[in-house]
C-alpha cells in the first residue's frame, strides 16, 4: 500500500493539464483547455480540462475525472498503478507499505492538529470583540485600513496578553495539550507548565488551498520587540515550503485572470484583496521555494513578482525568477516607487491606479535581473563576463525550447554577443543538470522496481455507473447533483416560507439529508448512495466543499470518483447561472428548485412502489391481497396527486 502522505504528495503535485497534455493536444480557453475528446470519436472539441478544478470533462461521452482518474481510463490501469505512474512522471520517491496501528495514530493525529488550530481561529478572533482585544488588536486592523468585512473573511484575531488564554480556553473546550503543542500553538517549560506561543500579537492565520487553517503569523504592535513576526513552527500539519498565505481565498480568481500576484507581507497580500485584486499571495515569510511555485502553478503559469524594492526585496525576486522559469512558468516583476509597499501604494490609490500602474510597469523577468545585475557589474570586464554566464544559466532551467531560443537571442542582441555563444553554455549547462538528473532517477530505480514492468492487473474501476432503479436514476442524480456542486451552499428561505428556519439556515447538503432522514430514505442506485455516504462523511468532518469534491475524485473508490466526476461537472451548470440571473442570485435559484427535486424524486419513489404494487397484481395474488394491493394503490395516488399539486402540475 501506497502511504497516505506519499498518496497526498501525488495527487497535490499532480497537475492536470500537465497529465492530460501528455495524451492530448490541449488548446487554452480562457482559464481551461479544451481538445478533441480521446474516448471518442469527435470533430467539435467537447473535451474540456479545468486547472483551478483539477478536473476533465468531456460533455459528448460523459466521461470526467481528475489526473488519476485520466491515467486510469486512458492507460487502462489500476488505482495503485496510476499513482505510480504520477510519481514517476513526477519524481516523487514511492515506499509501499501496509497501513500499521501507528500510521492509523497518526492519521488521526493529525486531525486533531486541524481540529485544535480551527478551534485557535475563533478563539483569536473572538478576542476582537472587548476588552485588549477590542483596544490594541481591532483599533491596530482599523488603522492600516483593513476592513471589519475583511476582519472576518480572513478570520483575522488577537492572541491576549495571558489574562485569558488560548491554553484554558482550548482545555476547557476538552482538547488535549499535546495537540496545542503538536500544532505549534503552546510553548511546554521546562517546569511541565504550558504557555500560549502568541501573546499580545494580531494574529493572521494561513490557510491550506483547501481552506482550514494550519498555521498562524502574530505580529507584535510594541516597538521595542525585535521579533516583530512570530510564525507558526513547522508541524505535522504545516511546512511551510509547501503553503502560501492567501491561496485558499486567491486561487479561483488566480485560475479565471491566468495571473498570480506574489508579494511578501501578512498586510499586503490582505489590503490587496481588500482593495479587489484577488489574484495575490504570500510566501508565508519565508523565500519562495519550489513547492509554492508549483502550487501556483496548478492554477496558472503566469506570476508577477511585486516585492519591496529595497537590496532584500530585489535579491529575493531574482532568486523567485529562476525557480519560475525552472518550472516552465513566466515570471514577470513589478516593484513599486520608492518607500511603498503593495499595502501603503493599495491605500494611496484606487483599484483602477493600482491596476493601471502593474500594468505599465511590469516588465519581463529575465529582463529585469539582466539590466539589475548589469548595473552593478559597472564597466568591469570579469563582472560582466560572469553576468553572461549567469543570465545564460537562467535561460537553461527554461524547459521549452522555443522560449529558451528567443531568450538567447534576446540576451546576445543586449549584451552585444553572438548568439552561439550564449546558446553553448546554455546547452553545457542542460546538460550538466540532465546528468545529475539522471543520476538520481537511476539511484531511485535500483529501489523501486517499474511499475511498468508488473505483471498488468485488471481493472477493477466501473466504466460506467450502473444503476438498479431507472426510475429513481434522474431524480436521484438531480438530487446528489446539487449537493456536490452547492453543498455548503445556505438555503435563505423567505420568513413565510414552509421552510424558513428561524434558528438559521440549513445548507443545500443538510435540506436535503434532512428530508430525505425524516423518512429513512436511501438512494436506490447504490453507486449514487455510496456517493452520497462518501460525501457526508467528509462534510461532517468539517471539509470545505471544494476538498470533499476533490476528495471523492481522487480518492481509491473510482465508482464514487466516477460518480462525482460527472455529477459536479454537468453539461447544464452554465446554465444555472442564466437561471439565477433572472431570480437575482444562485441562492434565490437553489432556494426554488432544492425543494422542488426533492419533491419530484418523492413522486418518483411513489411511482417505483406503484409499477411493484401493479407487477404484483398481474402476477397474481389471492382475492384478500388484491383487495389490500387496492387500498395501497389508492393511498399512494392521493400522495402522489398531493405532490403533484405542490408542484403545479396538477391544479386543486
Amino acid at each position: 500500500m501506497i502511504p497516505r502522505e506519499t498518496v497526498d504528495q501525488i495527487l497535490d503535485t499532480a497537475r492536470i493539464e500537465e497529465v492530460v497534455g501528455d495524451f492530448v493536444t490541449l488548446k487554452r480557453r480562457g482559464s481551461s483547455y479544451v481538445a478533441c475528446c480521446p474516448f471518442h470519436n469527435e470533430k467539435t472539441p467537447s473535451f474540456h480540462v479545468t486547472p483551478s478544478k483539477g478536473i476533465y470533462k468531456c460533455f459528448g461521452c460523459g466521461k470526467a475525472g481528475s489526473a488519476v482518474g485520466f491515467v486510469m481510463e486512458y492507460e487502462h490501469m489500476s488505482y495503485p498503478e496510476a499513482l505510480r505512474y504520477l510519481a514517476r512522471k513526477y519524481h516523487i520517491e514511492v515506499q509501499e507499505e501496509e497501513e500499521t496501528a501507528e500510521q492509523i495514530a497518526a492519521r488521526q493525529r493529525s486531525e486533531s492538529l486541524m481540529a485544535v488550530s480551527e478551534f485557535a481561529r475563533g478563539f483569536f478572533l473572538d478576542q476582537l470583540k472587548g476588552g485588549e482585544g477590542r483596544a490594541v488588536g481591532y483599533q491596530y486592523y482599523r488603522s492600516r485600513g483593513i476592513e471589519d468585512a475583511t476582519i472576518k473573511q480572513w478570520s483575522l484575531g488577537w492572541a491576549p496578553s495571558g489574562k485569558t488564554t488560548l491554553v484554558e480556553a482550548a482545555r476547557a473546550a476538552g482538547y488535549k495539550d499535546e495537540y496545542l503543542v503538536g500544532a505549534g500553538l503552546a510553548i511546554q517549560q521546562e517546569d511541565g507548565t504550558l504557555i500560549d506561543k502568541f501573546r499580545e500579537r494580531v494574529m493572521f492565520p494561513i490557510h491550506s488551498v483547501s481552506g482550514r487553517v494550519i498555521a498562524y503569523s502574530g505580529r507584535t504592535l510594541k516597538a521595542d520587540n525585535p521579533a516583530k513576526y512570530v510564525n507558526s513552527p513547522e508541524t505535522e500539519i504545516y511546512i511551510k515550503s509547501r503553503n502560501l498565505m492567501g491561496i485558499w481565498f486567491a486561487k479561483s480568481e488566480i485560475a479565471r485572470q491566468d495571473r498570480c500576484i506574489l508579494v511578501e507581507g501578512n498586510v499586503d497580500v490582505v489590503m490587496m484583496h481588500q482593495m479587489g485584486i484577488t489574484n495575490v499571495v504570500a510566501s508565508c515569510g519565508t523565500s519562495l521555494t519550489e513547492e509554492q511555485t508549483r502550487l501556483i502553478g496548478k492554477f496558472t503559469q503566469n506570476v508577477t513578482i511585486m516585492y519591496d524594492g529595497d537590496k532584500a526585496g530585489l535579491h529575493a525576486a531574482i532568486r523567485a525568477i529562476g525557480l519560475i522559469l525552472k518550472e516552465g512558468m513566466n515570471p514577470r516583476v513589478v516593484f513599486l516607487p520608492d518607500g511603498d509597499d503593495p499595502d501603503s501604494f493599495s491605500r494611496k490609490h484606487t483599484l483602477e491606479e493600482v491596476q493601471d500602474y502593474i500594468r505599465e510597469h511590469e516588465q519581463d523577468g529575465i529582463a529585469f535581473k539582466t539590466n539589475l545585475l548589469l548595473g552593478e557589474a559597472g564597466n568591469d570586464p570579469l563582472k560582466k563576463a560572469n553576468l553572461i554566464n549567469e543570465i545564460a544559466d537562467t535561460v537553461a532551467d527554461i524547459p521549452d525550447p522555443i522560449k529558451r531560443q528567443v531568450y538567447v537571442d534576446t540576451v546576445a542582441r543586449q549584451f552585444e554577443i553572438e548568439s552561439d555563444i550564449i546558446q553553448e553554455r546554455v546547452r553545457k549547462t542542460r546538460e550538466k543538470s540532465k546528468l545529475e538528473a539522471s543520476r538520481g532517477r537511476r539511484e531511485q530505480a535500483r529501489e523501486e522496481t517499474p511499475a511498468a514492468s508488473q505483471p498488468q492487473q485488471q481493472d477493477p474501476v466501473a466504466r460506467t455507473i450502473q444503476t438498479e432503479e431507472s426510475i429513481l436514476e434522474p431524480a436521484e442524480k438531480e438530487l446528489l447533483g446539487f449537493i456536490l456542486r452547492f453543498g455548503r451552499t445556505p438555503l435563505q428561505f423567505e420568513t413565510d416560507s414552509e421552510f424558513y428556519d428561524p434558528e438559521g439556515a440549513q445548507s443545500v447538503a443538510e435540506f436535503i439529508d434532512s428530508a430525505l432522514g425524516a423518512d429513512d430514505i436511501h438512494f436506490a442506485n447504490a453507486p449514487l448512495e455510496a456517493t452520497y455516504q462518501a460525501y457526508f462523511k467528509l462534510y461532517d468532518q468539517g471539509e470545505d466543499q471544494d476538498s470533499i469534491v476533490l476528495n471523492l475524485l481522487n480518492g481509491e473508490d473510482r465508482t464514487v470518483a466516477g460518480v462525482a466526476a460527472e455529477l459536479s461537472t454537468e453539461k447544464y451548470e452554465l446554465s444555472v447561472h442564466n437561471f439565477s440571473d433572472a431570480l437575482t442570485t444562485t441562492d434565490s435559484w437553489l432556494v426554488n428548485f432544492v425543494p422542488r427535486s426533492i419533491l419530484v424524486y418523492h413522486c418518483k419513489r411513489i411511482q417505483a412502489r406503484e409499477n411493484q404494487i401493479s407487477h404484483k397484481l398481474k402476477a397474481g395474488v389471492s382475492p384478500e391481497e388484491t383487495l389490500e394491493l387496492m387500498n395501497r394503490l389508492s393511498s399512494l395516488y392521493t400522495i402522489k396527486k398531493n405532490i403533484n399539486i405542490k408542484l403545479g402540475r396538477l391544479s386543486k
